[in-house]
């Protein structure tokens, strides 16, 4: 067995709380696992959990990322309008997204077999370091290397969380950076529409 290359199409949402814990969600409308969507969370504390809907899919994404704490649970995302509902397990959170601006717009403008190429990672990962923790490529785990590309940018202009039916406060930037993998989400709330590769040396 040689190198194994999945490619997952579709969003990634990240919020802060002024709490101190911060949301990623990823909604995977197309993936090698069929349609699914998973949620990572990370405490002001630095405890890092993962909700995955599935056991193949917690397996799969525990292997790439790095998490304290796996849980198993129905994830749910409705998108209504410009608002954002999601259910997982002890996680209830809506969020509402703004109007694009001229990033968000320039990079709706890329070819998707560009935006598959190793290559665009690498170019677009020198602008994406401007952005404190936000890298392209990179590698979380060894034998994993993983990259990005990025086909639109909303920002996220409010949010409403409970997690295990506490409050998690109002909408702050996602600082400090999460750290699940080798790069964080924007500081500013967004919503990023985005094609994942992962590729990993399954020998």
């Amino acid at each position: 067995m040689g190198d194994e290359r999945l490619t997952f199409d579709g969003w990634i949402a990240a919020v802060g709380t002024c709490s101190g814990t911060r949301v990623v969600v990823g909604h995977w409308p197309l993936s090698p696992f069929g349609p699914f969507s998973d949620v990572m969370l990370e405490r002001a504390d630095g405890w890092r959990t993962l909700i995955a809907p599935s056991a193949r899919t917690a397996d799969y994404i525990a292997g790439v990322y790095h998490f304290d704490e796996v849980r198993t649970a129905p994830v749910g995302v409705r998108i209504h309008g410009g608002t954002w509902d999601v259910t997982a397990g002890p996680l209830d959170l809506d969020f509402r997204v703004g109007r694009q601006g001229a990033l968000g717009l320039a990079l709706r403008a890329v070819p998707r077999p560009l935006a598959r190429r190793p290559l665009w990672a690498a170019v677009t990962d020198v602008p994406a370091r401007l952005m404190a923790g936000v890298r392209t490529r990179g590698s979380s785990r060894h034998g994993c290397r993983q990259w990005y590309a990025a086909g639109g940018l909303w920002p996220i202009t409010s949010v409403r969380a409970f997690f295990e039916a506490t409050d998690l406060g109002a909408l702050a930037p996602v600082v400090p950076p999460v750290r699940f993998g080798f790069a964080s989400a924007p500081a500013s709330p967004a919503l990023v529409r985005v094609l994942s590769t992962v590729e990993r040396n399954t020998r």
